[in-house]
């Protein structure tokens, strides 16, 4: 039985193994960018090719969207599209997509600000620093090599260029280390952390001005509206609380809407269009393609219904079923079936479309009976004032002197309420809430478990220790090497941030939000939460460790005695996994982001929904445009982010700043063209996302802090490690003072922006740019049922009818069957 050391792989601790370790990781970078490029140009050429052909998908935005009516046309030429996108200004972005999509981009702005200036550095003064305190050769010498630190005037800055010799500075042959190769390390991380702060302060200022000048020229209920919670059982009627709110004095009330327990009446409208499904279903079936044959079946249909009594009841709760309602039809008419009896243990096939007719009419007057209760009052309601000076001084003040009682908050869009959420109780939402938390905790063990294995492919060791076969045959076989131990982690963990998201939406559903805009705010910070804490920081301890558990234990046990070991560790692992992520951001950059250009999950499922769609809804549905989440897409960006800033001052800085460039500038073309074009996004938080981005950079900076303090300490340079430490107190302090400056303004506007002028020209009278040319404006508020005033759907929405045309047939109605000119 042939035996195998694993000490003996090439990923090993002497020094021409880090040699040998280093070219391997230099062919999965060759490899890698191979594999990216290749998967980037094809999806790249497939979208330039099927543009024009599918502008029901790539141009469905612009095709529906009246706010996207006023963008410039893209020609159909293979490559024209790309400078008319490239011109479209930030005013015609802001008054297009909204403030959310003007927030997004900025991001990558600037983003894209920070790396060129990182980039900058890192390729004048960093690299040439390690080339001339570092000994490169390329490639690597036979033997054992000593690593020399003294400087060099003869070593060429050329041959650093050469991809195969990036970072491979080999290992560590002495303990001391140049001074002044240490106190670029000290000066260049206050440097870029004052550049990252900077930005963040400019392009708040930035953002906030828009944004007042943005918001305070609008009118609309939306901004005369306040979410008042905390009502007290004494004030839970319309009247007390309209004199409540007029008797401090703050403005005329125009109208009140208290929530009350609606489930009865949302329960039942559920169910209703449930089964209204299921007859378009059921009618489309028994119609088939043939017009000439439906309509005919109408006919005989109608004539059927005509001989029997109209009083006649078509379902029977007793037990004489053979004497049922409905009639025995030949094949064509399609079948259900029904429980009856005792437990529901009896069953039998009855004619569909005659069944689900009279559920429907059963359920019908079930809902005009209820829609005239009395409901039970809630402790929530919104209040519509006179002037939005009104209500933004309602909700910038205490209302009342009792804690929790009367809370003003801006009121989110009328089509943006859950209402299924605003009769829930204070107490049923904390129970929800700490629910979720304590099922995303129990989720990041698990991510924790799944991501062990992982991250032991990156490293030979680790596979060794489990499939010694497998390892000494990657390590005869470097392309092997380089798709198993970067290419398939890379690959697996961008599956997560894809597969990941729909996970964490569903449970910041189930929190029970009052608004949509919450609940995408919610998922943002989850997704990062997944994005940074497990694909980063766990991923980034464990990336080098064997996958032994034992290890991870003796790991995890020494960061545990020792709070610097935890810096320790994460400098050890950077150094080591700096190629892994520069593979990353290669694969996200040039190999992945074409695809979401291209829509692949879309234009994927669209085969699979086509063949289950029937009827003329399901059709409709298949061409609404593909949906646009921030809280899917800005959490990776912003990990990608992070990792950039944390490998700015190290070894292959310039690398991956480089690449982390190139993703931004990508991104920012293909993300403008999807949120101005192609894909429908809600306006929910009017910028407010900006806030949660902020909050991820800092925390990102402080990450980069510790890791550089941690660096400093693994090479004994305790004195300059312990010059990092102001650098974060500070940045705490920053993060302290941003907030308390700049948050008020990002979530309330100020009472002198409501005096400006609109920024975006003349405008009709009484109308804004933001109501003229948004589907925020007129077209939520203008609705004649729930755009003017805040109201449940289910109270006054019209009980749809059976839709078997093209179009919505306003006269069908589903107890005689369609008429012969809808079918």
């Amino acid at each position: 039985m042939v035996e195998y050391n694993c000490s003996l792989l090439s990923n090993g601790e002497s020094i021409a193994q880090k040699n040998n370790q280093r070219r391997q990781d230099q062919t999965a970078l060759y490899t890698q960018l191979v594999i990216s490029i290749a998967l980037g140009l094809t999806a790249f050429i497939a979208f330039c090719v099927l543009r024009p052909r599918w502008t029901g998908l790539y141009a469905a935005r612009k095709r529906q969207k009246n706010a996207a009516s006023k963008l410039p046309t893209l020609p159909d030429t293979f490559f024209g599209w790309m400078p008319v996108l490239y011109k479209i200004t930030e005013e015609q972005v802001l008054a297009s997509a909204g403030l959310d999509a003007y927030v997004f981009l900025s991001f990558f702005k600037m983003a894209a600000k920070f790396l060129a200036v990182t980039f900058f550095f890192a390729l004048v003064v960093i690299l040439p620093v390690n080339v001339h305190y570092r000994h490169y050769s390329f490639p690597p010498d036979n033997g054992p090599q000593s690593l020399d630190y003294s400087p060099n005037p003869e070593r060429s800055l050329a041959t650093a260029f050469n991809l195969g010799q990036l970072g491979d500075v080999g290992t560590v042959a002495k303990e001391t280390y140049p001074s002044s190769l240490l106190w670029m390390y000290v000066v260049f991380t206050y440097l870029f952390t004052s550049l990252a702060m900077y930005l963040l302060v400019t392009t708040t200022q930035k953002i906030i001005k828009i944004r007042q000048e943005y918001l305070g020229s609008q009118t609309t209920v939306t901004d005369r509206t306040i979410r008042l919670s905390g009502i007290p059982p004494d004030l839970r009627d319309e009247e007390k609380i309209k004199e409540t709110i007029e008797s401090l004095e703050i403005g005329k009330v125009e109208s009140v809407i208290l929530c009350r327990n609606w489930k009865e009446l949302d329960d039942l409208m559920a169910q209703r269009f449930a089964f209204l499904r299921k007859l378009e279903e059921a009618w489309t079936v028994h119609l088939g393609s043939s017009r000439a044959r439906a309509i005919q079946a109408s006919r005989e249909r109608a004539q059927s219904r005509a001989a029997v009594r109209e009083d006649a009841p078509l379902l029977q709760d007793g037990q004489d079923h053979e004497h049922s309602h409905v009639v025995t039809y030949g094949a064509d008419r399609p079948k259900t079936r029904i429980w009856y009896g005792f437990m529901g243990l009896q069953s039998r096939q009855v004619d569909a479309i005659d069944y689900f007719e009279e559920r429907l009419r059963r359920l019908d007057e079930q809902i005009k009976t209820t829609r005239k209760k009395d409901f039970k009052p809630t402790p929530l309601a919104f209040v519509t004032l006179d002037s939005v000076a009104a209500c933004q001084m309602a909700v910038q003040a205490a209302m009342d002197p009792t804690p929790m009682q009367l809370l003003a908050n801006p009121a989110p869009a009328p089509s943006d309420v859950i209402w299924q959420n605003t009769y829930l109780t204070r107490s049923s939402r904390i129970t929800r809430a700490w629910s979720v938390t304590l099922i995303i905790l129990i989720l990041t063990v698990f991510w924790t478990a799944l991501l062990v294995p992982i991250a032991g492919l990156v490293s030979l060791k680790s596979i060794c220790s489990v499939w010694p076969q497998l390892a000494f045959a990657l390590d005869s076989n470097p392309i092997s090497q380089s798709l198993v131990a970067t290419g398939l982690p890379t690959a697996l963990i961008s599956l997560l941030t894809v597969l990941v998201p729909f996970l964490y939406y569903w449970l910041s559903m189930q929190q029970g939000m009052l608004s949509q805009g919450e609940v995408e705010m919610s998922l943002i910070s989850k997704n990062f939460f997944f994005t940074f804490f497990n694909l980063f920081v766990l991923f980034t301890i464990f990336g080098t460790a064997s996958i032994s558990y034992s290890k991870i234990n003796d790991t995890l046990a020494g960061a545990g005695k020792d709070a610097s070991e935890i810096a320790r560790k994460l400098a050890t692992s950077l150094q080591d996994l700096d190629y892994f992520y520069i593979n990353l951001i290669i694969l996200q950059a040039l190999g992945l982001f074409p695809f979401r250009l291209l829509e692949f999950g879309s234009v994927a499922l669209y085969p699979i929904y086509l063949i289950g769609a029937k009827t003329p809804r399901d059709y409709a549905e298949l061409v609404q445009p593909p949906v646009f989440s921030y809280g899917f897409y800005l959490p990776q960006t912003l990990l990608i982010f992070v990792i950039c800033t944390v490998y700015s001052v190290l070894q292959s800085s310039w690398l991956i700043l480089f690449f982390g460039l190139v993703y931004f500038l990508i991104g920012h073309f293909i993300y403008k063209y999807q949120l101005l074009y192609a894909m429908d996004h809600r306006q929910h938080s009017t910028g407010k996302g900006w806030l949660i981005i902020c909050n991820c950079v800092v925390v990102g900076l402080i990450f980069f802090e510790v890791a550089m303090a941690g660096l400093l300490a693994l090479r004994t340079a305790f004195y300059r490690s312990v010059l990092i430490i102001p650098l974060i107190a500070g940045t705490i302090w920053f993060n302290v003072f941003f907030r308390r400056t700049f948050d008020p303004l990002m979530k309330f506007i100020a009472l002198r922006s409501l005096n400006s002028q609109a920024p975006f020209g003349d405008n009709s009278p009484g109308e804004s740019r933001y109501e003229r040319e948004t589907d925020r404006g007129r077209a939520v508020d203008e609705d004649d049922e729930t755009g003017l005033r805040y109201i449940n759907p289910s109270l006054v929405i019209p009980l749809e009818e059976v839709w078997l045309a093209k179009g919505r047939p306003n006269g069908l109605s589903y107890a005689n069957g369609p008429r012969e000119d809808e079918v």
